[in-house]
């Protein structure tokens, strides 16, 4: 009879014991949930706007990923913020600007210039996140004309630049600065015009472009217009700072951002990325560089 009860006390003990590892074993695997669930709280999510349709500087590859410099610049900016998570969404230059401006977007890229006006609109950081080449895009004929100074003076007509495009405002910059010798400028109803075509079709004597968007799409022998690579051509004028551009609300983010990119321009990984995506490096003119 005892051997019997001493039994069931063991099997009972057994069961016991079972019970309580089982619920050590919960408790163990729900703080490790805890812990992973709290993690995942303190990162905070960016939502990156980009502008899709600007190769070299921002695009959609044919796999399908963000890229660009602008795009690559910003993905060392998200290695070195381990509490932040950035997610790139592809967009048009207006509702980047607006997206942005009204909170659907954190930050934006897209080749930004700083301007007085978008300042009022947006967080501009401390740090800048490249540089680009401004020039104007001619006929063949017309190379001679090397920068505004030479365009002006040779009375000749400018293609159409939104008041809401920065390239408007490096031109009525230098208009302010020569009033006896101004371009004509005008204010075009769309915020991108494609100076290639007005120029080429003679509605335009020439437009200012970006270097890098000129060699994508005439130089590079998959560009749209390379069968006009004898008939245009590129003067740079400039080499101009370019920017995200921050949501107000975002002062936070922006400095963390700003910490971060200090720490990238130790290195030399923003020239690599302009090698990669524009064939040169403008970082070697940087100290001539006054905007």
């Amino acid at each position: 009879m005892k051997k019997k009860k001493l039994s069931k006390l063991f099997i009972l003990g057994l069961a016991a014991l079972a019970i309580l590892s089982a619920c050590g074993g919960n408790e163990i695997s729900s703080a490790s949930n805890d812990n992973e669930n709290n993690n995942n709280e303190n990162i905070t999510k960016i939502k990156v706007a980009f502008a899709m349709g600007g190769k070299p500087i921002t695009y959609v590859d044919d796999d399908g990923n963000p890229t660009g410099y602008d795009v690559d610049a910003m993905k060392l900016v998200d290695e070195k913020l381990e509490d932040y998570e950035f997610e790139f969404i592809p967009t048009s230059d207006e509702d980047l600007l607006i997206g942005v401006e009204q909170g659907k977007y954190d930050v934006g890229v897209k080749n930004t210039f700083f301007t007085e006006e978008r300042e009022k609109k947006f967080i501009f950081p401390k740090e800048f996140l490249g540089l680009s080449s401004a020039g104007i895009l001619l006929k063949k004929e017309n190379e001679h004309i090397k920068d505004l100074s030479d365009f002006a003076e040779a009375n000749m007509a400018l293609a159409p630049i939104a008041a809401s495009n920065a390239q408007y405002t490096v031109v009525e910059e230098y208009n302010e600065a020569n009033p006896d010798n101004p371009v004509k400028l005008v204010a075009g109803d769309e915020f991108s015009v494609d100076v290639i075509q007005w120029v080429n079709e003679g509605r335009a004597d020439g437009g200012i472009s970006i270097e890098a968007s000129f060699n994508a799409q005439v130089l590079n022998e998959d560009g749209p217009y390379h069968n006009l690579v004898d008939d245009v051509v590129y003067n740079e004028f400039a080499v101009i700072k370019t920017w995200p551009i921050f949501n107000k609300n975002q002062q936070e983010f922006a400095d963390a951002y700003d910490e971060a990119m200090a720490e990238i321009q130790q290195s030399d990984a923003l020239s690599e990325l302009m090698l990669e995506h524009y064939g040169k490096d403008l970082f070697e003119v940087l100290d001539s560089v006054n905007r």
